[in-house]
């Protein structure tokens, strides 16, 4: 499975760990700093990202995710040093909303699996993380230092890093070029404009999505929270209103 995962370098010392084998096309991202390194989500969990990593520091390596869903933390149990919001500790032991059965059903119907993968041995990752991240924590990771964001809207605990230095926004699910879904009972409509409001206001030069297209400007920001403010003022911003496209990107209510 050694041409599972694509890699992109940002600089000298980031780099984007790509999955195009899974419709969405997932991202991650590895940080290097002077003392550590940080991943930013491990993917689908469907081949040994860690192996990956390894070729690119020889840090400790802590693991964050955007959110707790499984084709962000598949990874994870590569990674016993790891980082996530209390909102969604329960999906980590046990109370994920999708029995596995749906999961691996997920992972064959949205996937270009490996020849010989068994997907009956898929499971959602579960663990107990090191520590808490709470809104505006700093991840100091040796000369570099990472900002943790509460952005919830496409999930409860969702979280973006914003490394102010060098103007990177981490957005994970809450902004990327394609359809954004706030259409779950898990999402929340309302909170993902507070979240789009917070992130927009911030002097990023470069955002890195968690899906689909690496062309992505940091005006998309403001954008989806025009667009968001717009479907508020019309009493749209709710589910089961529909979807909404603008272009490149849409949302899904």
């Amino acid at each position: 499975m050694n041409n599972w995962f694509t890699i992109d370098q940002i600089d000298e010392n980031s780099f984007i760990i790509s999955e195009y084998r899974h419709w969405e096309e997932t991202h991650c991202y590895l940080l290097n700093g002077k003392n550590q390194s940080l991943l930013i989500d491990t993917g689908l969990g469907i081949s040994n990202i860690y192996d990956t990593v390894r070729t690119f520091t020889d840090k400790p390596i802590t693991a964050v995710a955007s959110h707790i869903h499984w084709d962000h933390i598949g990874g994870h149990k590569y990674f016993p040093d790891f980082y996530a919001h209390s909102e969604e500790l329960d999906w980590l032991n046990g109370k994920f909303p999708l029995p596995i059965e749906t999961i691996r059903k997920m992972v064959i119907d949205r996937c270009d699996l490996p020849d010989g993968y068994d997907v009956n041995g898929y499971e959602l990752f579960q663990g107990t993380p090191v520590k808490i991240l709470t809104d505006h924590d700093i991840i100091d990771i040796g000369g570099r230092e990472i900002e943790v964001l509460h952005t919830p809207g496409h999930s409860p605990g969702h979280l973006c890093f914003w490394e102010k230095d060098r103007g990177y926004l981490f957005t994970g699910d809450l902004v990327y070029k394609d359809i954004l879904f706030a259409c779950y009972p898990s999402t929340d409509p309302e909170a993902y404009l507070v979240s789009l409001e917070k992130v927009a206001a911030l002097p990023v030069r470069k955002v890195f999505p968690a899906h689909h297209s690496l062309d992505i400007q940091s005006e998309i920001l403001s954008h989806i929270r025009d667009a968001f403010r717009q479907l508020k003022e019309e009493g749209k911003l709710h589910h089961g209103s529909g979807t909404f496209r603008y272009g490149d990107w849409g949302v899904w209510l």
